[in-house]
């Protein structure tokens, strides 16, 4: 049986934390988000207060509603304020040590029945649960970005998780809007198992001379009525991000098509990441984005 949730904890403000901690708010629920130091936590409050303010000119929120959505966001560079959360979604750096690190940390200090939950997008979830004193009550809840609009959340259950937790996220994520999706705990889940392989295939392609990165991206988008093209796609995700996701579930699976190819791994080495670093198959510095003419 599903626990209530009043109070939600989110960890890191970044990309994801903030977006995450925005829809919790605006769902009615307390959140407590939490970072490392002050500037990037109130960069990340800042974003949501811009989103917030560009709803109320939109005329899709009331000024009134957007003050309430702010009043119950609390910041803090403070783990000990996530105590009395009911609920704690990780949203740090995908790395694994910093995860362990950090949910070693706060496991310590929160409520015995707080449910715990990374948003990983392709670490085990089982290697978070395994570091706490409550294995049973770990899941995963994988938001994609930007998390204020994208509908969909894969609800995760990993070996440990218990009906309970898995029916309290399960129902949290609905609760938001969302569309919950449950899954099993291997490496990209259901949408990046078979997304990755994609956009390594179209770097693939755009490496053996198949086509312009723009003409493979029209091509897929008038062929396949996709929104966005693998590449642009690519670059939107962060060059980074995908050559993390891909490292992981090669070492699950060992199977080619999630390996790096030569171009992403050249890419990467060269510091771009995509669309936030301003380079990757497009350059984004004008003002509109052009192909990369460096590859």
């Amino acid at each position: 049986m599903a626990q209530r949730i009043e109070r939600v904890g989110v960890l890191g403000a970044g990309l994801m934390g903030h977006g995450i901690t925005q829809v919790a708010a605006q769902s009615g629920y307390e959140v407590v988000v939490r970072e490392v130091d002050q500037a990037t936590l109130e960069n990340g409050i800042g974003k949501i207060e811009k989103q917030l303010a560009r709803a109320v000119e939109k005329q899709k929120l009331g000024q009134d509603d957007a003050e309430a959505v702010r009043g119950r966001i609390q910041g803090t560079l403070d783990y000990g304020d996530l105590r009395d959360c009911d609920l704690v979604i990780e949203a740090i750096t995908e790395s694994l040590p910093l995860k362990l690190e950090m949910w070693r940390e706060v496991d310590a200090l929160v409520q015995d029945g707080a449910v715990f939950a990374t948003n990983t997008s392709s670490l085990p979830v089982i290697d978070q649960a395994a570091v706490t004193k409550r294995p049973g009550q770990f899941v995963g809840l994988h938001y994609f970005n930007p998390a204020q609009v994208m509908k969909l959340v894969e609800v995760v259950r990993c070996v440990t998780s218990s009906d309970a937790a898995f029916d309290t996220a399960l129902e949290f994520a609905r609760s938001l809007g969302k569309l919950a999706i449950p899954t099993r705990d291997r490496a990209g889940f259901i949408v990046n198992r078979l997304l990755v392989p994609y956009m390594l295939d179209a770097i693939r392609a755009y490496e053996e001379g198949v086509g312009s990165a723009a003409e493979i991206d029209e091509a897929m988008k008038a062929g396949a009525a996709h929104p966005m093209g693998p590449l642009t796609l690519a670059d939107f995700v962060g060059l980074d991000t995908l050559g993390s996701i891909c490292d992981v579930m090669f070492d699950e699976f060992r199977e080619r098509r999630f390996a790096r190819p030569p171009l992403l791994r050249k890419m990467l080495a060269a510091g771009w990441f995509g669309r936030k670093s301003g380079m990757g198959f497009y350059d984004y510095s004008g003002e509109a984005a052009v192909e990369n003419p460096g590859i």
